[in-house]
């Protein structure tokens, strides 16, 4: 199980032009190999016009599945080096597909390699990349007298708190790290003199962004 590794939230489009040559790059989120091959399918048929419509993706935990095409380019020119843009971005779970419309004069191989990977970066500039983090879910159940010191520390590991229960007895739920989870119990421990009572209920992988957290479909933009 990756701790944290770095995907795509949002996948955009992004264009360059070369010598007159049309670069379209189409970044996509894909968690399995057949997402992919549907999505390399579908801007086939949306660009069905083009000169090439070249790929790349990067599938797995260990990145197990790594694919790409230079679709009629020169051998070398066009999928390995989108897919080195892809490896070089540690990037999980990503696809790309370049779309070129020849623009009549020819680039050469330094070119060509040269556009590929310029289009990929800018498809991945115009997309929302998120670091996924595999955390925890920890409730934590208290009287009022550590409420004080366990707001402080939540706050000083700036942690998401996802639900707050105030009755007789004060309940929190926090998301934090799963590396950071028996240290953070630790200090509770300590900080509460051993009152409060600390229970891990959930698993999960989770990001945050412009300071929401996202959770489940959430991660799919």
């Amino acid at each position: 199980m990756l701790e944290r590794y770095k995907t795509i939230y949002q996948g955009k489009e992004g264009e360059i032009i070369e010598k007159k040559s049309r670069f379209i790059a189409t970044v996509r989120l894909v968690e399995t190999e057949e997402e992919a091959l549907s999505f390399i399918e579908e801007m086939r048929k949306k660009y069905w016009n083009a000169t090439h419509n070249c790929f790349a993706y990067v599938i797995g935990e260990r990145k197990e599945t790594v694919r790409c095409s230079d679709d009629g380019e020169p051998g070398g020119t066009a999928g390995k080096p989108m897919l080195d843009v892809l490896l070089g971005e540690e990037l999980y779970n990503t696809a790309v597909v370049v779309t070129r419309y020849f623009g009549g004069t020819l680039l050469g191989t330094g070119g060509l390699v040269r556009a590929y990977s310029k289009a990929v970066q800018e498809g991945l500039a115009q997309s929302r990349i998120i670091e996924k983090q595999y955390g925890a879910v920890l409730e934590i159940g208290t009287d009022y007298n550590g409420v004080g010191k366990i707001q402080y520390l939540i706050g000083e590991r700036k942690l998401p708190i996802l639900d707050s229960e105030y009755t007789d007895k004060v309940k929190m739920k926090v998301l934090l790290p799963v590396n950071e989870v028996d240290a953070f119990c630790a200090e509770l421990t300590e900080g509460t003199s051993g009152r409060a009572k600390l229970e891990v209920t959930d698993k999960l992988y989770y990001a945050v962004l412009d300071g929401k957290v996202l959770m489940g479909d959430e991660l799919r933009g």
